[in-house]
């Protein structure tokens, strides 16, 4: 199927094994008669309310995480930044971009390629739209505003100054909850709020990016693209990991049908379309073009590379480029740091106290009948 990555051989990790730390903890007489998982809590929860991050929890991830290496010794704020590069790499996205919108922008590092690769060609303006905050960042005008609102479109177009834009992306998601198909219509349900408000902010012929996830649904969103783009494809960047089925619609030719009037309250999927559409097979389904992008040179986001060290010298951490601002989980960080924060508490850490025998049985026994 082409709607599918193709799946590649998984090379092992440079990490420790659980086995590995269980050997350890028994040499040390750590273990005793208690659960590893319970110890394992317990260690990393005096960590976290101490404050602590130890040298070997941050070089770990960088170990496992190349990309997260790389975006901070390059300065990106996230490493969906070679995701952009890679789409733009295999599709020319930034040719003749001098205006650009970068839909749910946090933490910005979307909008940090954008203002970097177009600002040579000629007069550029980067416009960056989210709900949250997001530090200042050179050569962008940032919206800290609703995509479903009017207001919105109609403040980026005033920053343009009353002209649409060349490009439109959006890596907005929202927070996964495991349930595949939940995580899936709510994914979609964005992608469709970010086409609904790139309809009044792109010029015709513009192009729109924006994230999805891999579906069942996946040709119905295909279809909706259709009637905007004269070219819709799904790509994978290398910097993508496997093991995640997101990838990206890249949508070229804007061109809305004729008689078409980009209106907000209306949303583009109001579940009037045919029922029946799922059930299509054959020539009759369109088959949704799927392609890579990225050298197969580069590093595998999925594989863990050892750290660049030069004559034995030792690895110097490189903080994030950026921390986030005033981000939603900040009041349960510091309710953990002074221990005030109510923890979790499941069947399998609670232990199995042994029930006393009961003097006396619960229901007495009938008492014989008198003969005749």
């Amino acid at each position: 199927m082409l709607g599918a990555a193709v799946p590649r051989t998984r090379k092992r990790r440079h990490c420790m094994t659980g086995s590995t730390w269980l050997t350890r903890l028994r040499r040390l007489g750590l273990l005793a008669d208690r659960p590893p998982s319970s110890l394992f809590r317990e260690l990393r929860w005096h960590q976290l309310l101490a404050g602590e991050q130890t040298e070997m929890g941050r070089t770990s991830k960088d170990k496992r995480d190349v990309y997260y290496r790389l975006a901070k010794e390059n300065g990106w704020r996230a490493r969906s930044a070679f995701k952009l590069l890679q789409l733009d790499e295999e599709f020319q996205l930034f040719q003749g971009v001098t205006r650009a919108v970068d839909l749910c922008a946090a933490p910005g590092s979307w909008s940090q390629v954008l203002s970097q690769k177009i600002r040579g060609q000629g007069p550029s303006h980067v416009v960056a739209v989210d709900l949250q905050a997001m530090a200042p960042l050179p050569g962008v005008v940032q919206i800290q505003g609703d995509i479903t609102q009017l207001s919105t479109a109609k403040e980026i177009i005033q920053h343009f100054e009353g002209c649409h834009a060349d490009l439109v992306v959006c890596d907005g998601a929202p927070d996964v909850t495991g349930l595949h198909d939940v995580d899936e219509y709510m994914q979609a349900q964005l992608l469709l709020a970010a086409l609904n408000i790139a309809t009044h902010v792109l010029k015709p012929g513009g192009c729109f990016v924006a994230k999805i996830f891999r579906g069942r649904d996946v040709t119905l969103l295909y279809s909706q693209l259709r009637v905007f783009f004269s070219s819709v494809l799904c790509s994978k960047p290398r910097s993508s990991r496997n093991s995640s089925i997101e990838a990206f619609a890249v949508c070229r030719g804007y061109d809305p049908p004729e008689g078409f009037v980009p209106d907000l309250t209306k949303p583009l999927l109001d579940h009037s379309y045919d029922s029946d559409f799922n059930q299509l097979d054959g020539p009759t389904r369109i088959i949704v073009p799927f392609v890579t992008c990225g050298d197969l040179s580069a590093y595998d986001s999925d594989c863990s590379y050892p750290l660049d060290l030069q004559d034995g010298s030792e690895y110097k951490y490189t903080p994030p480029t950026q921390p986030p601002i005033s981000p939603p989980y900040q009041e349960a960080c510091t309710l953990k740091k002074k221990g005030q924060l109510a923890k979790e508490i499941r069947p399998q850490d609670c232990t199995i106290s042994r029930v006393d025998t009961l003097s006396q049985p619960l229901v007495a026994s009938a008492p014989h009948l008198a003969g005749p």
